[in-house]
């Protein structure tokens, strides 16, 4: 699984203006059930929310990547936020964060989960790359900077 297979241009908002964790979470699943109408809002919301009680998906560098379990029809599904203003998420270096990639996957998918964290982790520690997107305009822009990423490191 790749994430240019789970992240569409229409999954991608810029300069989101939000201001707190909460929000944030709140954007992410208006923005999934924007793109996946067959899903239930309660339920990502919780799922998000309940993964962040565990420790916050704040992995620093301003970038955070939260994610749940869902009834996602059988589908992972990936929608990014880069936000107007860096935020305070919680992060392992306490630094705020302004990238935020959410990720669902279905319920009972634990492999495909870690393989795909481990590409989220992966793509974000790249400084340049997330400098990129920072200075990114359009969400096209945006899709087009990860796609080309995966396509470097495949």
């Amino acid at each position: 699984m790749n994430i240019i297979d789970i992240l569409s241009p229409d999954c991608i908002a810029n300069t989101v203006n939000v201001s707190s964790k909460k929000r944030v979470l709140e954007k992410l699943v208006e923005l999934t059930t924007k793109k996946n109408p067959d899903l239930i809002e309660e339920e990502i919301f919780e799922s998000l929310v309940s993964r962040e009680r565990l420790g916050s998906t704040g992995i620093g560098h301003g970038v955070a990547i939260p994610h749940g379990r869902v009834q996602t029809g059988g589908k992972s599904i990936g929608v990014f936020l880069q936000l107007q203003s860096a935020i305070d998420f919680d992060a392992i270096d306490g630094k705020p964060v302004d990238l935020v990639f959410g990720l669902l996957v279905p319920k009972d998918s634990t492999d495909e989960h870690l393989e795909i964290l481990a590409k989220l982790a992966t793509l974000f520690s790249d400084e340049m790359i997330c400098d990129k997107i920072r200075q990114a305009k359009t969400p096209a822009e945006i899709h087009a900077l990860i796609t080309d990423w995966q396509a470097t490191v495949e």
